[in-house]
């Protein structure tokens, strides 16, 4: 029985119009331009306004993709929401976009991965598709990461901030299924875990495993905890092995790709993904100058950057890539279909 290739159809993003520049955390922790971008390749990050919430920036980028596709919500089967600040711990944020939308037909559900949802997520959508029970899957990469963050913390707020994306994913219009990696579409992906990492990046406070207190809130528990020096080793070692991997399994090099869109946590770790890669960073997206990490916001603003610097054309092949708290890992690879 053949399955149908998922292709992605339609893109759009949405980061919120604040802006905190390296000059302003200059005014708020002890740092300076040079050393931010030095260390982490950030000018600015977007932020949103106190009253906006992660369904509101998701919202807005479904809106985007939809009108770009030039179809209405009520078309969709499914919505999914790679997130790690959801609006509150239930409802889920999918319920709340999906309601904003008037997505009257699409069922769906929050996806946890840090800043690999967004490559977990197009694989899960790109199943639903494969498995010929979906037509039309919304996946959203969307987080408001200043909820989380410590502004007196000099080694995690200067790296973070606000936006989201959404991609579209539908049946390959020729309705193929093999598994030529010259047509449009979903070729393959490789992710993992390791929840032996999980202490050097999380929220400590929070959970079931330490509920909200006001001894918590004291703390400062409900912030991200992250041992940089930790994630920096483990995000490069795994970047490069997971790309090398999955371009092997499907008898490519990295020689071979039009274009590598990383998850974007830090330039250093891009930049030293490529060198492992032995790809010239002309292949290489990075726009984590104008916009920080936005944890399952990045891919999807990255790409929609791409296409609009012309750096992302059809027919490319491209490859998504990230590491995130848990571990998490995974890269999907993709032949771009417009």
């Amino acid at each position: 029985m053949s399955t149908a290739k998922a292709e992605i159809t339609a893109i759009g993003c949405y980061v919120p119009p604040g802006v905190l520049t390296n000059a302003d955390l200059e005014k708020m922790v002890k740092t300076n331009n040079e050393w931010i971008i030095d260390r982490t390749g950030i000018s600015e990050r977007h932020i949103a306004a106190p009253d906006v919430a992660t369904s509101d920036l998701a919202t807005c980028a479904a809106k985007a993709a939809l009108a770009q596709r030039g179809i209405a919500a009520d078309e969709l089967d499914a919505i999914l929401v790679c997130t790690v600040t959801p609006d509150m711990m239930f409802p889920s944020t999918a319920c709340l976009v999906q309601n904003n939308l008037g997505a009257s037909k699409a069922w769906g559900f929050d996806l946890v991965a840090a800043c690999s949802g967004f490559v977990y997520g197009l694989v899960t959508g790109a199943s639903f598709i494969a498995a010929g029970t979906h037509r039309k899957v919304l996946v959203i990469g969307a987080d408001t990461m200043s909820r989380i963050i410590n502004y007196e913390d000099r080694t995690t707020c200067v790296l973070f901030g606000d936006g989201a994306g959404a991609m579209l994913l539908e049946p390959r219009a020729d309705g193929g299924a093999d598994n030529d990696t010259g047509r449009p579409g979903f070729i393959d992906f490789i992710g993992e875990i390791d929840g032996s990492g999980g202490s050097y990046l999380n929220m400590p406070a929070g959970g079931s495993r330490i509920p909200a207190s006001a001894e918590t809130v004291e703390r400062k528990m409900h912030y991200v905890h992250q041992e940089g020096a930790q994630v920096f080793k483990y995000a490069v070692l795994k970047m490069q092995e997971v790309c090398t991997a999955l371009l092997a399994r499907n008898g490519l090099t990295p020689a071979d790709l039009d274009l590598l869109i990383p998850h974007q946590a830090n330039r250093r770790i891009i930049h030293a993904t490529a060198e492992r890669l032995g790809l010239p960073m002309e292949k290489v997206m990075m726009n984590i100058g104008r916009y920080g990490n936005t944890t399952a916001g990045t891919i999807p603003l990255a790409t929609r950057d791409a296409i609009t610097e012309g750096r992302l054309h059809k027919g490319d092949l491209v490859m998504f890539a990230a590491v995130g708290a848990g571990y998490t890992v995974g890269a999907s690879l993709w032949r771009w279909g417009f």
